[in-house]
């Protein structure tokens, strides 16, 4: 038997949103979807997911009350790059010291940008500058001169081309994007897959507008990926693991840094000197599985911290 796959008009009623946050989640990568034809449907699983994330903490019998489900008072915001690893930390770290995080799937720039504007606490981020073709850090020197900043390595990455089992269509390098005969699926403007793209293109004086599907944009690798699992799209530019999980083939491009970059507040300062200290454990280490696509070697690493921030992590 079949499982139930929702409208958004039946999301939205389920939820009691409006069916615009229900795209917004969609858009986000909080929601995931796929499409019929021109109709988009999420899954009955997909629901309950989302429904376990989003939970508040339960009420306790008044006797209870003075020790919640959440120990810490003050939500820990992360925003950014839609990772799997970002999200199996998120629920460990939630699970393993009652903290509450909050993340939001906007995209590197973006959600390095709310971090900047104070509108977040963790940014997770995979920018490459495209002049010192260096990661993350030119753009943390760039924005962040007197605030508290720790830098740390979560994980290498690799980068390339999703592709149908077998490669059909034999598509090994950007040139081939341009071909007629190969239709591609983009991701959105911020993300740091489209840095990296965009980099790649021009460096090879590839116009985009040579590729068909350019402008056609997803919010997360999976929906991209998606696309061709489904037979709509014959290629995407994404990480490894997300043509694992759908059992498609993979030609890699490229190595990349993911990084989370931790702002400290008055706030939220014990809290992420808990999470840091969470992510260097061997607890978290050992709770890592299937790891195809990605090299942990440096998990846990501080690649960079403001004077002010050394002390908040002792």
């Amino acid at each position: 038997m079949e499982e139930k796959a929702y409208t958004p008009d039946e999301v939205a009623q389920i939820f009691q949103i409006s069916k615009h946050t229900v795209y917004e989640l969609i858009k986000r990568g909080e929601l995931q979807a796929f499409k019929i034809g021109n109709k988009m449907r999420i899954e009955h699983a997909e629901l309950e997911r989302y429904k376990e994330n989003m939970k508040a903490p339960t009420k306790k019998p008044a006797a209870e009350q003075a020790s919640p489900v959440y120990h810490h008072t003050v939500p820990i915001r992360l925003s950014g790059s839609h990772d799997f690893l970002v999200e199996h930390f998120s629920k460990q770290a939630a699970g393993a010291l009652s903290l509450q995080i909050q993340p939001s799937y906007i995209g590197s720039l973006e959600g390095l940008m709310l971090l900047y504007r104070g509108q977040s606490d963790i940014a997770a981020i995979h920018l490459l500058d495209p002049t010192s073709q260096e990661y993350n850090l030119p753009f943390i020197h760039q924005l962040f001169i007197y605030e508290s900043i720790l830098v740390m390595r979560l994980a290498a990455r690799e980068q390339g081309f999703i592709v149908a089992k077998g490669n059909p269509k034999g598509i090994q390098d950007f040139h081939d994007l341009t071909r007629k005969d190969v239709h591609f699926i983009n991701r959105q403007k911020g993300a740091g897959t489209r840095f990296l793209l965009d980099s790649k293109l021009s460096s090879y004086g590839i116009d985009p507008s040579k590729i068909f599907g350019y402008g056609n944009e997803e919010w997360n690798h999976l929906s991209a990926a998606s696309y061709i699992s489904r037979g709509i799209v014959d290629v995407a530019f994404g990480i490894q693991s997300a043509a694992i999980q759908l059992g498609l083939d993979f030609v890699p491009v490229a190595k990349e840094n993911f990084d989370l970059v931790f702002r400290f507040t008055k706030e939220n300062k014990q809290s992420l000197a808990e999470l840091i200290r969470f992510l260097q454990s061997d607890s978290f280490k050992n709770s890592l599985t299937n790891l195809e696509g990605y090299d942990v070697s440096d998990l846990g690493k501080i690649i960079y911290q403001t004077t002010t921030s050394e002390e908040l992590i002792l």
